[in-house]
């Protein structure tokens, strides 16, 4: 079993009720208020999990600055008022800072037996090859 800090559990809950908020405000027809309180406390447990300089090293890598302007444009566009174009721009972002991700994930959801049989079906099988996931 893997042991957490202290910190990094309330990162895991200020991350979960983050992703909570961004999907409820996206639920209630992009509800400003309700995305701007998912970003921020989005971003702020990825501070307390993985650490604020770790933070700071992964977001600010000179080959992902275009990955972290995007996503952190998105998140103060939803600040400013205006949630459908902020909530393009931080997908974008996302998928950009975290493609490298994607694989090692997709790779641990097929072995993984309910979800690892759909994933092997013909046509998603192909689509996430495809797609080098």
């Amino acid at each position: 079993m893997i042991s957490l800090t202290d910190s990094q559990k309330i990162g895991m809950g200020l991350t979960g009720f983050g992703v909570f908020f961004l999907f409820f405000g996206m639920v209630l027809f992009f509800d400003k208020a309700l995305l701007a309180i998912g970003n921020i406390l989005f971003v702020a447990g990825l501070a307390f999990v993985i650490g604020l300089e770790r933070t700071f090293k992964f977001f600010f890598q000179r080959h992902k600055f275009k990955a972290t302007s995007f996503f952190l444009g998105g998140v103060v566009v939803v600040l400013i008022g205006w949630p459908i174009i902020g909530v393009v721009l931080e997908i974008y972002g996302f998928f950009l800072l975290f493609r490298g991700f994607f694989p090692v994930a997709v790779g641990f959801i097929r072995r993984v037996p309910v979800l690892g049989s759909i994933l092997n079906l013909p046509g998603i099988s192909g689509s996430t090859t495809r797609l080098n996931l």
